[in-house]
């Protein structure tokens, strides 16, 4: 198993729940969730009980449907049917798959209030309507989200602990690696990029040493999503498919924004809000949407109800990267044309898309901010301007204090920063760090930062 920040989190809740509280784990299909509570049982209980709902038979649901009022009984019975015993406060409950039976989810209240053992549940499509529509939802369920690998798990997998540590050491002393690190840093993170952050794919990857069959696991995993969408999707199937198919060519234009007139002749953002939630709640895509005033706070003015207000980005850019190319025996060419840049395509739909992916990794929501400079002259066009990623951050030189973060994404090492510059006039009280995610090395000039790509999981 690769090692996953989100163990310290379950670890966390192990010690400060102590049982008064259910830990629901949420986050797309093959993404790792049983895999790391299943580690997380045998590292720190004595003993645990595993029920996977999209496995079991009649006889475990008949359990639960015949013993609902009956707790004892209850947890008799399924030890015996799993041929387990649990010991009192030293053992764990997961229930793997919960929303494919609503009922033991439902029943987590009363589990819980008993408090023997710990529970835990997972569950992909935790959100969506038709799981929840007939339980009441238990108060007891806190959550945590599994995402993706980012760029320094990707190195723990690949052993290079060291080199995240070091990375993460420059980030903080605000002091560049050693050019040749750099280098080899660089060249990682646009492996990672390829690879993406789906384990499977992972590790496919590293114990091949080529990119064909992490390619093949991420055609897998693109092919059982498009199956997960017209299997649970009701009555927003087709549009939500014709969202997720859109949108490698949505990132290919130049602003990004997912404009929905595409999808059809009348079509508008209202027409497929509900498909769009619905990928969003299976985090099959990360959402970044308008901020109309850059301010702490962005979702007082957040904005979605217009079409081309938001942008949408693949929720892994390795799958990102597999949707895009599909070139046969050439793929293998293809991905390493890719890694070091000798591909004329737009690299900037891949950057933004890992930015993306980095950032909701690390817990933050995306929002980005677009407007319009005056023209320079008379009958001339207004100017049009964007950031490309908003965050909340502490401000050292405001005793810490929350300030806006601007983050802008570049994918070559020539570009232009205009509308930082602009935006720094309109608003400079609220700014703090500002930051250009680049190919280049690390710089400072005063309270804008220049980061390196592989330094975007600890901005």
């Amino acid at each position: 198993m690769f090692e996953r920040k989100l163990y310290r989190t379950l670890l966390d809740w192990k010690n400060e729940s102590n049982g008064r509280s259910a830990l629901l784990i949420e986050g797309a299909r093959r993404v790792g969730k049983t895999t790391l509570v299943k580690a997380f049982a045998a590292n720190e209980y004595e003993s645990s009980l595993f029920i996977d709902f999209s496995q079991v038979d009649k006889d475990v649901r008949d359990i639960f449907n015949e013993h609902r009022g009956d707790i004892d009984t209850l947890l008799r019975m399924l030890q015996l049917y799993f041929g387990v015993e649990l010991v009192p406060r030293h053992s764990l409950v997961v229930f793997d798959e919960v929303q494919r039976f609503p009922v033991a989810r439902e029943m987590i209240k009363h589990l819980v209030a008993d408090g023997r053992f710990d529970y835990m549940e997972t569950g992909s499509l935790i959100s969506i309507r038709k799981n929840v529509q007939d339980i009441v939802i238990p108060s007891e369920e806190e959550r945590a989200e599994l995402w993706p690998l980012d760029f320094e798990e990707y190195l723990w997998a690949l052993g290079r602990r060291n080199l995240a540590d070091e990375i993460r050491r420059c980030r903080d002393a605000f002091e560049p690696l050693p050019d040749s690190l750099h280098r080899q840093c660089t060249r990682l993170f646009n492996e990672y990029m390829l690879v993406g952050g789906m384990p499977q794919s992972v590790s496919d990857f590293i114990e091949n040493a080529t990119f064909m069959q992490s390619d093949k696991t991420k055609r897998q995993i693109l092919a059982l999503y498009a199956e997960d969408i017209e299997k649970f999707g009701a009555k927003d199937a087709r549009r939500a498919y014709s969202i997720f198919m859109g949108i490698p060519g949505q990132l290919s234009q130049g602003s990004k924004r997912f404009k929905f007139s595409s999808l059809g002749k009348g079509s508008r953002y209202r027409q497929y809000e509900s498909a769009l939630r619905w990928l969003e709640d299976a985090h099959y895509v990360n959402i970044c949407r308008l901020c109309n005033d850059p301010n702490v706070g962005f979702k007082l003015t957040a904005d979605e109800g217009e079409d081309s207000s938001l942008k949408c980005y693949m929720g892994d850019t390795g799958l990102l990267v597999s949707s895009v190319f599909d070139e046969g025996a050439e793929t293998e060419q293809i991905y390493r044309a890719l890694q070091f840049g000798r591909l004329s395509i737009n690299r900037g739909m891949f950057v933004e898309n890992v930015i993306a992916q980095q950032l909701r990794a690390g817990g933050r929501p995306l929002y980005y901010y677009s407007w319009n400079e005056p023209p320079r002259e008379e009958r001339k066009r207004p100017r049009p301007r964007e950031i490309d990623f908003l965050i909340t951050k502490g401000f050292s030189d405001a005793a810490g204090k929350p300030r806006i973060a601007p983050i802008e994404a570049k994918s070559t090492k020539t570009y232009s920063i205009i509308s930082l510059d602009d935006f720094q006039k309109h608003f400079a009280s609220r700014i703090g760090n500002e930051f250009v995610l680049h190919p280049g090395q690390f710089k400072r000039l005063g309270n804008r930062v220049y980061l390196p790509l592989y330094m975007s999981f600890c901005i």
